[in-house]
């Protein structure tokens, strides 16, 4: 018999709307990594345990899969559509005017769905790479973040909302001086940011400035994603459950140090959402925000490890011109053009 974790028994976190999504869930992207065929799987194995947010996305490859998935729980009665909090995102290279809408079509049908919880704008300009590309491909028709090009885009987003298509919409992968620019433009909010979020990459400033305007970070790489795809790793990088005093703090609760991460994400008030193929792990991952809360003191010296080591740095999305993978993410305060 499979263990079940009550979905009651998961923290929730409420949205500007007052109402509220659950405070973990699981990732759908394979990282190049796993087939879709052991995403879907996992996705079934998840939803069987207790699971209900899930993290889709177009250029996962794999939305059709996993739609078999939620249309076998339904059918079987494992869970009802409401139960689950569902979101995808549109690619790069559906940012065109009438491609968002196609975009969501496309997910909607191969999810077996009738309306999308949460519909992301998953990166904030159009600069397309292929999938499973390496770290140094560069599309030469690749250009900086531009203001009215991305609000095109928000609007087509907008606009699926007032068609009952989506419930609710985001960005992902911003930075605040982007925020600044674009949330005054915005007819609908964007109700959640995802953004890349561990231990030692907590981006505090950005963090912050969602909390401050009512929007909900949701983390990625929760526990420094030590399967993402090769192109994304560096010498510098810093695996974040190898650092000392995160080590220590596992020890203390006896428990691996990916644990920890999970705890301190959902403590700290983002919704992180893990990837695992392995039911040991997934099943651990929603486990554990539902028990043995670290310390006050645990979580301050987690505060301390923040090392500003972003690992999924974007190169592949660089335009002609740009110094450096840093022009991605505004690091001076301003949008780098």
């Amino acid at each position: 018999m499979t263990a079940f974790i009550d979905p009651k028994s998961v923290p929730q976190r409420k949205l500007y709307t007052g109402e509220y999504m659950p405070g973990i869930g699981m990732g759908t992207f394979g990282s190049d990594r796993f087939t879709p065929e052991q995403v879907s799987a996992a996705v079934a194995g998840a939803i069987e345990v207790g699971y209900r947010l899930f993290d889709c996305a177009a250029v996962y490859g794999n939305e059709d899969l996993i739609g078999e998935v939620f249309q076998a729980a339904f059918d079987k009665g494992t869970v009802k559509r409401e139960e689950l909090f569902i979101t995808t995102k549109v690619w790069n290279d559906k940012h065109g005017k009438g491609d968002v809408l196609l975009s969501c079509a496309k997910s909607l049908k191969d999810l077996h769905l009738d309306c999308i919880d949460l519909f992301f704008v998953h990166w904030p300009f159009p600069n397309y790479h292929a999938p499973g590309c390496d770290g140094d491909s560069r599309n030469p028709d690749s250009k900086p973040f531009n203001v009215d090009e991305f609000m095109k885009t928000w609007r087509q987003c907008e606009k699926l909302v007032d068609m009952g298509l989506v419930r609710y919409i985001g960005m992902s992968n911003m930075t605040i001086p982007k925020l600044e620019a674009v949330l005054p433009l915005c007819r609908i909010k964007p109700v959640a940011i995802e953004m890349e979020l561990h231990p030692c990459f907590q981006q505090p400033e950005l963090f912050d400035y969602c909390v401050a305007h009512e929007i909900q970070p949701i983390g990625f790489c929760p526990i420094g994603s030590p399967t993402r795809p090769d192109r994304d790793k560096t010498a510098d990088d810093i695996a974040d459950i190898q650092v000392p005093e995160l080590v220590e703090i596992a020890k203390a609760h006896n428990v691996h140090p990916a644990v920890v991460c999970l705890k301190w994400a959902v403590q700290r008030g983002q919704i992180p959402i893990p990837f695992s193929i392995h039911e040991n792990e997934y099943l651990s991952n929603l486990k554990c925000t539902t028990e043995d809360p670290l310390t006050e003191e645990e979580m301050a010296v987690l505060k301390s490890i923040d090392k500003n080591n972003r690992l999924i740095k974007g190169q592949v999305f660089l335009w002609e011109g740009a110094k450096g993978w840093e022009d991605l993410w505004d690091l001076g305060g301003t949008i780098t053009k």
